[in-house]
């Protein structure tokens, strides 16, 4: 039981100690992620804007599910949001969403994926 009680107050150190600034996201966010590429042996910033659609809080282990629209194709990834390869998190959007997961906007194109507006930040 000891070595159980250990290894949790080990996890919550490493958790409190492993984790960046970064702002407060919600689903339904638009969002604009600067990630570290690597090509070769030079690295190079990427931008990537898009609507968190799912977001999955571990802790450290916090993902978020970001959705953009590329030359009509949807395009969706998952960033682990402490990650050294996120430089940056800008949240440029809030959208009034009344789901905890956005799954339904796969289906929708156009106009028919926009969210409403959140008035109050």
């Amino acid at each position: 039981m000891k070595s159980k009680q250990k290894s949790i107050n080990i996890l919550s150190h490493l958790n409190k100690q492993n984790t960046k600034k970064i702002p407060k996201l919600a689903i339904g966010d638009t969002v604009n992620l600067k990630v570290k590429i690597k090509e070769g042996n030079r690295v190079r910033l990427q931008a990537y804007e898009g609507t968190i659609i799912a977001q999955r809080k571990a802790g450290v282990s916090t993902t978020i599910t970001v959705r953009k629209t590329f030359q009509g194709v949807g395009v969706e990834r998952v960033f682990p949001v402490y990650s050294p390869q996120i430089t940056e998190i800008q949240v440029l959007r809030h959208a009034f969403v009344r789901r905890s997961k956005l799954y339904y906007l796969r289906n929708r194109r156009g106009k028919a994926a926009r969210l409403r507006m959140r008035l109050n930040g």
